[in-house]
Parts: C-alpha cells; sequence; structure tokens
C-alpha cells in the first residue's frame, strides 16, 4: 500500500537486541588502531539507524582528529625500514590476503546481514543483487590481489653509456582509504587489496576509524601529514574538498572516485527485453544508490514508446522490502529493492521527484512513499524529460529513471557527453560496430554494451572529468600504491 511521504516521520525508537540472528549488544563498535579495538579519545558515539525500521542498530564509537593522529603515527612507526612489515616476504603478503579471504569466506553468512542490517541491502537471493553478492566479489577480490603480491616487478633499462639502469616498485607509504556508505565492505576491500598487495600498510596497523567528513576523522585524514595517500570514494563536491586539504599539507597522492550521472543509450535496432533488463539493474540496483546509476536513459524514438510501457511493466514487478523479511521466509520471492539508506537521502530523493514534476516531466509511475514504516521509496519513471531539467542533470543516487527521447546517433552521444561528469555508460544495440562506434566517442571509464553494472576484479573502474581521477580495480589500481625508483650504476669493462 503506498503512503504519501510525511514531513514528520516517527520518532526513533529503541533497537531490538537480535535481529535476523544478530544479537546488536555483542557488536564491536570501538575503534581499530596499532591492532587493538579502542574507544574514541573523545569518548563521542554515533548512532547508525536500521533503514528498514528507523530504529536504532547500535551506537558507534566516533573517531576524532586525535585518533586520526594516532593512527597516522602507529601506521608510519610499523613502516619504518627494518620493521616486519617491510621485511616481510612478497609471498607470505600474498598468503595474509588469501588467510583474509578464507576467514571472510568462514563468516561470510553473518557479515552479509550485518550489512543489510546497516545499510538496508537485500540479501541478494534466487539471482538478485544484495549483500551476499557483495560478499562474493570482496573475496573475489581479496585472491585476485593476492595473486599480484609476488609480481610487482621492475625493469631493465637500455640507457646510454656503460651504465647499468633498473626500477623498483616501492610501496608508496601509509595510506588511507575513505568509503562511502553504500557498498561498505566491498569498497574497503577495493582499497585494501592494491595497497596491501603492494606493501604499503604495516603488519597488525590496519586502521578502521569511523567517523564523518568536514571537521572530523575525513578532514584529519586528508590533512595528515604521515599519510602519503588517500584514496577516496564518494560525492564529486567533497572530492574538490579532499584535494585541497592535500595540497594545503603535504600534496599527498590523491585518486578520487566520484559522483556520475550515467547516460544509457538505447538505440532502435536494440533487444527491447534486453534494454529494459539492462535499464533495470542499472538504476534500481541498490535502491539506485549506485555511483554509475543509468539515471539518464537515451532513447531512440522509434523504439521509445514500446520501451517506456515495457519498462514501467516490469517495474511494477520489483518486490520492495526488508532483508529480515527474506531470512524469515527462505520461500518468499526474492527483495529486490530495499530502503533508502537514512532519512537524509530519503528525504533528498523525494524531493528530487517533486522537482521534477513542477518542471514538467511525467511522472509514470512510483513517486512517493512506500509503506509506513522505513525509508522506502517507490521505483520511480520519469518520461518527456529534457536535458535542462534538474533531475536530468544533478545525481540524485535514488530509484528515480529519467527517459529522454532523441532521433539520430549523434545526437545522442552528443547529449550523452554534455554532462560534468564520465563515470560509466550503456549501449544498447544489436549492430556491434554502431555499438562500439558510440561506445568509443563517450567519454567515460567504463562503457558497458549490452549489459548494465557488471564489474570484474581485473577491470579497472574509474571515471572521466569531475568523476575523479586513478583507477580502481585491475593492475592499474596497483599503481596508485607503488612509486617507480630508478637506479643506475656504472659497470667496467667493455659495454654489451
Amino acid at each position: 500500500m503506498y503512503t504519501p511521504y510525511s514531513p514528520n516521520p516517527t520518532k526513533k525508537q529503541k533497537h531490538q537486541t537480535v535481529i535476523a540472528g544478530i544479537d546488536t549488544t555483542q557488536l564491536e563498535t570501538r575503534l581499530f588502531i596499532n591492532n587493538e579495538f579502542v574507544p574514541s579519545i573523545k569518548e563521542k558515539k554515533f548512532e547508525t539507524v536500521n533503514p528498514a525500521t528507523e530504529e536504532v542498530i547500535c551506537e558507534v564509537w566516533e573517531a576524532g582528529v586525535e585518533d586520526v593522529d594516532r593512527a597516522a603515527k602507529a601506521a608510519r612507526a610499523a613502516f619504518e625500514i627494518g620493521s616486519p612489515w617491510r621485511s616481510m616476504n612478497a609471498t607470505d603478503r600474498r598468503d595474509l590476503l588469501n588467510k583474509l579471504a578464507d576467514l571472510i569466506t568462514r563468516d561470510r553468512d553473518y557479515l552479509s546481514k550485518l550489512e543489510s542490517l546497516d545499510v538496508g541491502k537485500p540479501l541478494g537471493r534466487g539471482g538478485k543483487y544484495g549483500s551476499t553478492v557483495d560478499l562474493h566479489l570482496a573475496i573475489q577480490h581479496l585472491r585476485y590481489f593476492a595473486g599480484y603480491a609476488d609480481k610487482l616487478l621492475g625493469a631493465q633499462i637500455p640507457v646510454d653509456g656503460s651504465i647499468l639502469c633498473y626500477t623498483r616498485k616501492e610501496p608508496i607509504g601509509v595510506c588511507a582509504a575513505i568509503v562511502p556508505w553504500n557498498f561498505p565492505i566491498l569498497m574497503m576491500i577495493w582499497k585494501l587489496c592494491p595497497a596491501l598487495a603492494a606493501g604499503c600498510f604495516p603488519a597488525g596497523v590496519v586502521n578502521v576509524l569511523s567517523g564523518y567528513g568536514a571537521g572530523g576523522a575525513g578532514e584529519a585524514l586528508a590533512r595528515h601529514p604521515d599519510i602519503d595517500k588517500i584514496g577516496f570514494t564518494g560525492s564529486t563536491k567533497v572530492g574538490h574538498m579532499i584535494e585541497r586539504y592535500s595540497a594545503e599539507s603535504n600534496l599527498k597522492s590523491v585518486t578520487l572516485e566520484l559522483g556520475g550521472k550515467s547516460p544509457l543509450i538505447i538505440f532502435d535496432d536494440a533487444d527491447l527485453e534486453t534494454a529494459v533488463a539492462c535499464a533495470k539493474v542499472g538504476l534500481f540496483m541498490n535502491a539506485g544508490q549506485v555511483c554509475t546509476a543509468c539515471s539518464r536513459i537515451f532513447v531512440q524514438e522509434g523504439i521509445h514508446d514500446k520501451f517506456v510501457s515495457a519498462m514501467v511493466n516490469s517495474v511494477q514487478d520489483i518486490n520492495i522490502g526488508s532483508f529480515e523479511q527474506e531470512d524469515e521466509k527462505e520461500t518468499l520471492r526474492p527483495i529486490e529493492q530495499g530502503p533508502q539508506v537514512d532519512k537524509i537521502q530519503f528525504t533528498k530523493v523525494l524531493d528530487y521527484i517533486k522537482i521534477g514534476q513542477v518542471e514538467g516531466a511525467t511522472l509514470c509511475i512510483g513517486g512517493h512513499r512506500y509503506g509506513h514504516k522505513g525509508y522506502f521509496i517507490e521505483p520511480t519513471v520519469f518520461t518527456d524529460v529534457t536535458d535542462e531539467m534538474t533531475i536530468a542533470k544533478e545525481e540524485i543516487f535514488g530509484p528515480v529513471m529519467t527517459i529522454l527521447k532523441f532521433k539520430t546517433d549523434e545526437e545522442a552521444i552528443d547529449r550523452a557527453n554534455h554532462t560534468e561528469y564520465g563515470l560509466a555508460a550503456g549501449v544498447m544495440s544489436t549492430n556491434g560496430a554502431r555499438a562500439i562506434s558510440a561506445a568509443h566517442q563517450i567519454r567515460a571509464g567504463t562503457v558497458w554494451i549490452n549489459t548494465y553494472n557488471s564489474y570484474d576484479c581485473a577491470a579497472p573502474f574509474g571515471g572521466y572529468k569531475q568523476s575523479g581521477h586513478g583507477r580502481d580495480l585491475g593492475k592499474e589500481s596497483l599503481d596508485n600504491y607503488l612509486e617507480t625508483k630508478s637506479v643506475m650504476i656504472p659497470l667496467v669493462g667493455l659495454k654489451c
């Protein structure tokens, strides 16, 4: 049953102690610094809320500037030459990454439920997306990068003269990773894997700090002089701040994976069933809280009306609910869409829906709060959207699809590129040459053809323009955590 959103939602209630088999009174909520769990120095905490019920799960210790400082100093001390980590064989680093993968595999059921409880993801049953998929990918990434730990090679360079010249790949130093709330476990692993394989984190000093950005732990990490490298995934606005903090401190190396307003171009020769399926997963996966969400869908006029009709029918079939419903009744039809992560995001998305209506877009389906409890929003589809509308320009980060009509291939590509973002894109066509030509012209770090949101640990991922710089995943991500040193020494005797 659909009900309009109330501006005064029910006040958060006291949390249940056992949810889906998880005893929330036993959750470890302290910071992890220098290989031990510790409270924050100022003893501040913040609440984490179950987005499906609006009830408090627990209180988590909040890291402040002082906690960042002790974590950074511990890491710097342990990174000194001669430390166990710096002296460790590369094959031992490989084995440690594989051991972590083994431990996550052992506890994957518990961890997937904890992830769903925290951010509202479905579990991912029946071939649908959910937290179990994230855990599978996390394990896969750890094993992939474990294989690189003992294969980071330099090169011998044939320079002029009788000189031996070679390069070494050395760890960049102490690294900080700031990860987003939409994929907490997976994004942490994305950042940890290449850094650990490269040898950047000292043994026993993988520190975990929970906290806030500006004025808190995030800003302190970006400004800290003992941190050599920072990897950030989040909004473009905060990405600008991270760059500024680095520039104003020690010019630490920065890689950014930022926001997007990804286009999906559906040509008139596309397979309709494939196009609808790709658009559905591309936009509504994780309740639309994905940086690559195809929130601008350009449909050629010859197939436009058929696509809209089929898309609306498909959206009507989306099963909305909490992961606890799946856990209680495994025979239940798999949940496809959970709640937005919190009240802030919930309100923001509903505001964008109102703006879309005010600016003249046609609301085909959805547009309201779903149910009476939790931060659920109906899957929403707008048509008659123009490039100038707010919902076509700004990242909504929710289950809101915008459909735009186009005539020619050139028009579609030009409009797709007319954005400050360039994270991802998609092309739907049964003509391979046509699809590849479009993919090459679109300015985005990843372009999917006749698929969407397909990721692999071997495929580099990152953005163009204000969607960031640097790459996660693949061999290229290792370069973010390595320095290249040239060594030269004159030789005696004849050059050979």
